[in-house]
C-alpha cells in the first residue's frame, strides 16, 4: 500500500508539472506596441525604458513588444520651427523627417492595431501625427489596453479626448525631489509589491490639470505638494476603465536609475531596490491593463 501511495504521489506530481509546462507552452503571449516617438522634449531615459520593457516581456513570458520609434533626423525630439529664410536643403530635410514620422506612426492605424492587445506610450511628448485619433480611442474602448508612462501625460495637449481617456494632463513640474508615495490599493498588481509608504529618493514629480480623483482609481498619491509641502491630494499613478478597455498610468519614470537596476549606472540616486520596485510597478500595471491579473 505504501509503495502504491508513493508511486501515486510521484505520478501525480509528474502530471501536475507536465500540465503546467503544457499550459505555458500553449499560452499565447499578449502583444504590446510600445510608442517612444516625440515631437516635444525627449527624455534621455527612453532607451533605458525600451530596454527594460523588452526585458520585462521576456522574463514574464506574458507579452511581447514591438516598437514605434523615433525616425532618424531628430534624435532629441523637439527642434525650433524653420525660419522664414531657411535654406531649401533645411526645408527638404524637415519635410522628409515629418513624412518619415507619419510613416512610423502608421503602426497606430486601426488596421495595424488589430494585431495588438495593448499600446504603451513611454514618455511620448507633443502632438504625434497618428493616422486616426478617434479610431485609436475607439480601439481602446473596444476592450484593449493603454499603458501610459511618465510623459505620456505631456502628449496631445490640444486633444481633450486623449486627456479624458488618460485621466489627467501634465501641467508642470518642479525640481527633482524625494517623495513618499502612499499606496492606495495594495491589491492591484501595480502596487501589490509596494509598501504602504513607498519612498523614492529622487524623481521628477508631475502636477496635473484635468485630473479628477473621483473619475480614476488611484494607486499612488502624495498627501502633500512636492514643492510647497501644502497638504492635499496629488495623483502619481492610477488606473481606470475606458469603455471595455483598461487604462494604467504612472507619472514616474523620468530618471534612468528608477528604471535600471545596474548598481554602477551614472549619477545613481535611487537604490537598486527602488528600481526593482519600479519595474514591478510597471509590470503589474501592464498585467492589469492586459487582463492578465485581476
Amino acid at each position: 500500500m505504501k509503495k502504491f501511495l508513493a508511486f501515486f504521489s510521484v505520478a501525480s506530481l509528474a502530471v501536475i508539472l507536465f500540465g503546467c509546462k503544457s499550459f505555458h507552452a500553449n499560452h499565447t503571449p499578449k502583444k504590446l506596441l510600445v510608442v517612444t516617438t516625440t515631437t516635444g522634449f525627449r527624455h534621455s531615459s527612453i532607451p533605458t525604458a525600451e530596454k527594460i520593457l523588452s526585458q520585462l516581456a521576456q522574463s514574464s513570458g506574458e507579452f511581447t513588444v514591438d516598437f514605434v520609434e523615433q525616425p532618424p533626423g531628430h534624435p532629441y525630439g523637439f527642434t525650433p520651427p524653420l525660419k522664414a529664410d531657411a535654406s531649401d536643403a533645411a526645408k527638404a530635410a524637415e519635410a522628409a523627417w515629418q513624412e518619415s514620422l507619419k510613416t512610423e506612426l502608421q503602426k497606430l492605424s486601426p488596421d495595424n492595431l488589430k494585431n495588438y492587445d495593448g499600446v504603451v506610450f513611454a514618455s511620448t511628448t507633443g502632438d504625434l501625427p497618428i493616422p486616426d485619433k478617434q479610431g485609436f480611442l475607439d480601439w481602446i474602448k473596444a476592450g484593449h489596453a493603454f499603458i501610459g508612462i511618465h510623459a505620456a501625460a505631456d502628449t496631445f495637449h490640444g486633444w481633450p479626448g486623449y486627456a479624458d481617456m488618460l485621466g489627467g494632463e501634465f501641467e508642470h513640474h518642479g525640481r527633482q525631489v524625494s517623495v513618499d508615495c502612499l499606496n492606495q490599493d495594495p491589491q492591484n498588481p501595480a502596487t501589490a509589491s509596494l509598501p504602504k509608504v513607498w519612498t523614492i529618493s529622487q524623481e521628477e514629480i508631475y502636477q496635473f490639470k484635468n485630473y479628477d480623483p473621483t473619475k480614476v482609481h488611484d494607486l499612488l498619491i502624495l498627501d502633500k505638494h512636492p514643492e510647497t509641502g501644502a497638504p492635499g491630494h496629488y495623483g502619481v499613478s492610477w488606473c481606470k476603465n475606458y469603455g471595455a478597455g483598461k487604462v494604467f498610468y504612472t507619472s514616474l519614470g523620468h530618471r534612468e536609475d528608477l528604471w535600471y537596476t545596474d548598481p554602477n549606472i551614472a549619477d545613481r540616486k535611487n537604490s537598486v531596490e527602488i528600481a526593482k520596485a519600479y519595474q514591478a510597478h510597471v509590470l503589474g500595471g501592464i498585467e492589469w491593463a492586459l487582463g492578465l491579473k485581476k
